[in-house]
């Protein structure tokens, strides 16, 4: 049986909520999301925290994310789980910033070696899908296996749970 970990990446605060609204969350939308498959598959749960504060104002926040990937900025990451290595799964979430994956995703992408682990990503987003974001991730965890993800847009995010179930039931990780 393989040893799972769902690593997410999630912003909390004022975000778009239905109908394309601001809304303010107590709890991120990724963060939600790993939250439903951390439950479902089991395994432990680790939040990547950037090194540095971002916005409050979901505005401000957008166009911070839009200069540091812009310039291909490696926002540190404030710690890392312990024994990445004692895992053979790993679901990776985060939200859609700008078609790519936040930039202190990278950071801890590019802190391992991936070689013979699994990636399972899943994603956030108002709209976007996975943009471009799943060829940044092969390219900065080299060796991974990645399996295929869900992404979640704004519209889908009030089921989420059942989204995430019918997926990963489809995926057969265990």
């Amino acid at each position: 049986m393989a040893k799972i970990i769902t690593i997410y990446f999630s912003k909390k605060g004022q975000t778009i909520g239905p109908g394309m609204k601001m809304v303010y969350q107590e709890k991120g939308n990724t963060e939600m999301a790993a939250e439903f498959i951390q439950q479902a598959v089991g395994g432990d749960l680790f939040e990547i925290h950037a090194d540095r504060d971002y916005s409050e104002d979901h505005m401000v926040l957008i166009e911070e994310a839009k200069q540091e990937l812009n310039a291909g900025t490696r926002v540190p990451v404030k710690e890392y789980p312990e024994n990445l290595e004692q895992y053979d799964t790993i679901f990776l979430g985060y939200p859609n910033w700008w078609s790519d994956v936040p930039m202190a995703v990278y950071t801890f992408l590019e802190s391992y070696d991936f070689k013979d682990k699994t990636l399972v990503p899943f994603n956030t987003s108002a709209s976007g899908g996975f943009g471009r974001s799943l060829d940044g991730i092969a390219e900065s965890a080299a060796g991974a296996t990645i399996l295929e993800g869900i992404a979640l847009t704004e519209g889908e995010l009030a089921d989420a749970q059942n989204a995430v179930t019918e997926w990963l039931a489809a995926l057969e990780v265990n």
